[in-house]
């Protein structure tokens, strides 16, 4: 869509201006509460399954996961700084992604960009989430906003991740792409919002009765199979 892309532009522009100030302190703060890059690096997959870089905050240190292949940790691991818990959480990690929009790997609403080691899980209708670019946030995103909670529950979060948690992300991916529309778009980017504030539900997000209840079906499983 032409008008999305001109908004995501547009938007991102603005944002890289008025976040500035934030997004130097952040830097500052990164680089002398921990030895090591102020940026994470991530090769993701985009639109086409195309492959780029992907920009967050490091929040992790950095003897962990030195390689960047994306091991799924719980939120409490202490793999993660002090300081990466904090804008973890408040997604602030997220704002160097703000330049990934501007050129074009990513969109402010899309499926999440996509490891590209986890393609392997993939089936061919999977794949119909890259018919569109990545993005910031989604309905994905948004129901699965409590996920590090998730992973805390867990022994074993790479395989809980694999097994339930991704293949239910691609169904709301799937469900995303299905119905996208420009103005949906804005409504999700609104909705992200009063999520991080616990201001909307996941039925206001998600309006298939059945592929929400999923999500139930998922935690019933923690601490009987995981």
């Amino acid at each position: 869509m032409l008008l999305k892309r001109l908004f995501d532009i547009f938007a991102s522009f603005c944002g890289l201006i008025f976040f500035s100030p934030l997004m130097v302190i952040t830097g500052i703060l990164v680089k002398i509460t921990s030895p090591g890059s102020i940026l994470f690096r991530q090769k993701r997959l985009t639109k086409g399954m195309k492959e780029f870089t992907i920009y967050k905050y490091r929040s992790m240190r950095v003897d962990f996961d030195k390689d960047a292949k994306g091991i799924q940790v719980k939120g409490s691991s202490n793999a993660i700084t002090p300081l990466g818990k904090f804008i973890r959480k408040t997604k602030i990690d997220e704002l160097p992604q703000l330049f990934n929009i501007f050129i074009g790997d990513m969109s402010f609403i899309g499926p999440r960009p996509e490891l590209p080691r986890r393609l392997k899980y993939y089936s061919e209708r999977d794949k119909g989430i890259f018919r569109v670019r990545s993005g910031v946030s989604s309905p994905a995103s948004i129901v699965f906003s409590d996920e590090e909670y998730l992973m805390n529950q867990v022994m074993d979060p790479e395989r809980f991740y694999i097994e339930q948690i991704m293949p239910y992300k691609i169904e709301l991916n799937l469900y995303y792409v299905e119905n996208r529309s420009f103005m949906n778009d804005i409504y999700l980017m609104v909705a992200t919002f009063f999520k991080l504030m616990n201001k909307i539900n996941n039925q206001q997000i998600v309006k298939d009765k059945r592929l929400l209840s999923k999500k139930e079906e998922l935690i019933n499983k923690i601490g009987v199979e995981y």
